[in-house]
């Protein structure tokens, strides 16, 4: 029989615990196996508690962004907004796609190589995982009844060149024509994909894997609107292990519209 000791003092055993958690394995195998598909049985939603003072409380709209009365003229009004620098290296305007008086909004982070072609938001291979994952809750972007359509736009407008992360200053740029649309497709619920859009709309910093997946409070010119952070498609197509994680995310969706 092996008697030999655990050496790991308990500084470091909990310091092996936290890095495991912020990875994502924040669960303990059980002695009966678990089927992580299953819808979780039905329970009532409770209002989200209200995030801490958020960024976008005090930024500013912006002329250009201000003066607009409609998605329509917000598309128009980027068409012809020079101040960001990716529109120079962009091949086109990549602003939103969807339904507009859909109940969801969808917030991502900035177009890819297809999204850059085509001028839509998700038409990639990540698009099209997005699509199945809200088809699996029964929601679409073509679907013509609010209840069960999405509106999708970005934090960013234009193709970063690489498809690097977008810098602080684009993003800034940027927020006052999203928070504009946000203000004129009036969603019920935002679900911002990837950490850019859970940070610029919440105020928070932390890492997505820690955001995502609880709901909290975004307050967007005096409106308070119920946002879930949840993992970007394409990490998910990286990391494909993680999709559990989206699929509780996409559940928590559900019951959340279900409820209200």
């Amino acid at each position: 029989m092996d008697t030999k000791q655990n050496d790991m003092t308990p500084h470091a055993a909990a310091e092996a615990l936290r890095w495991l958690a912020e990875m994502g394995a924040d669960e303990i195998i059980g002695e009966s196996p678990v089927n992580r598909l299953a819808a979780p049985a039905a329970k009532p939603v409770a209002t989200p508690a209200a995030a801490p003072a958020a960024a976008p409380v005090a930024v500013t709209l912006g002329a250009p962004a201000a003066q607009c009365r409609s998605l329509a003229e917000i598309a128009a009004a980027l068409e012809g907004f020079d101040a960001c620098p990716l529109k120079k290296t962009a091949t086109r305007l990549c602003y939103a796609d969807g339904n507009p008086e859909a109940r969801v909004m969808l917030v991502g982070e900035a177009p890819g190589r297809d999204e850059d072609i085509q001028g839509k938001p998700f038409v990639g291979r990540s698009g099209q995982l997005l699509d199945r994952m809200l088809a699996a809750v029964g929601l679409s972007r073509a679907a013509q009844d609010r209840d069960s359509a999405v509106f999708i736009t970005n934090t960013i407008f234009w193709r970063p060149p690489g498809n690097r992360t977008p810098t602080e200053a684009e993003t800034q740029m940027c927020l006052p024509f999203l928070l504009r649309t946000i203000e004129l497709q009036k969603p019920d619920v935002i679900v911002c994909l990837g950490a850019t859009p859970a940070h610029r709309l919440t105020g928070r910093s932390d890492g997505i894997l820690k955001l995502r997946g609880r709901w909290v409070t975004a307050t967007v010119s005096g409106r308070n609107i119920p946002l879930l952070p949840t993992l970007h498609p394409a990490y998910l197509l990286r990391q494909p292990a993680q999709k559990r994680l989206a699929w509780r995310d996409m559940l928590s969706l559900r019951q959340m519209l279900d409820a209200h």
